[in-house]
């Protein structure tokens, strides 16, 4: 067997998520549709992260086991004839029997978007939650600190997360800000993350920025004290998974 990775973009709009189901047309799905074409036979493939409903990636990375090996230079271009348009296969590599795209995985980077403009703009609505008015970002930045490092993210899990173990490491929590392009964006870079754990985040973060939540409840959250300050979940338009670093 011929170990192989993808690095793969997707738009989510319109999918039941990353992850294969019976009754939704998944980023799985699509992808296992494809390789079955070129490789004569179903393969299952097994992603770095289950990205949900709507969720967009431009650096998702998946493994399979092939039957043979095809060229790295020419498998993206015959596998991105046989998608559909929102999903593109950007590389491909063969890697060592061991590499597994989750497990192998020392950092995932995620950004969540959010379109400041006074009215939707139409050409973003499909990539960033619409979020106008007043937003204290002073207190978003001291929020985020809070945030950075290791810590029980417990209180930022969505019900159903099957992790055995809610610690994770934070290594930053960014804050950029577009003024011409009336855009806003979060980036987070962690070791792992929970069920809906950024989605969590950003919805606590956005309470604080509408001056609905002080900063220092992020960290009573932390603490377990105050789990009332965690989310509520951010929609789902406005986060992608960035970058998977091994």
């Amino acid at each position: 067997m011929h170990r192989t990775s993808l690095e793969v973009s997707y738009d989510g709009t319109g999918y039941g998520g990353f992850q294969i189901q019976k009754n939704a047309s998944t980023i799985q799905g699509e992808l296992e549709k494809a390789l079955a074409v070129i490789y004569k036979k179903p393969l299952r493939i097994t992603g770095a992260g289950r990205t949900d409903a709507g969720v967009h990636a431009r650096g998702q990375v998946v493994h399979y086991d092939a039957p043979f090996e095809i060229s790295a230079v020419r498998l993206p271009a015959a596998l991105n004839v046989l998608l559909p348009s929102g999903i593109v296969v950007l590389k491909a590599r063969p890697v060592a029997p061991d590499f597994h795209a989750c497990r192998s995985a020392k950092r995932k980077v995620y950004s969540y978007s959010l379109d400041r403009a006074p009215y939707p703009q139409v050409m973003r609505r499909r990539f960033a939650y619409h979020l106008p008015g007043a937003f204290n970002g002073q207190a978003v930045k001291k929020a985020a600190q809070l945030l950075e490092g290791t810590h029980d993210f417990q209180a930022f899990q969505a019900a159903g997360s099957p992790s055995r173990s809610t610690v994770r490491t934070l290594y930053r929590v960014d804050i950029k800000e577009y003024p011409d392009e009336k855009l806003l964006q979060f980036i987070f870079e962690g070791d792992g993350f929970l069920y809906r754990m950024v989605r969590l985040l950003v919805g606590s973060l956005l309470r604080v920025g509408r001056e609905r939540l002080e900063p220092a409840a992020i960290a009573a959250a932390l603490a377990g004290d105050y789990p009332q300050a965690a989310g509520p979940t951010a929609p789902p338009q406005g986060l992608c998974l960035e970058k998977v670093i091994y």
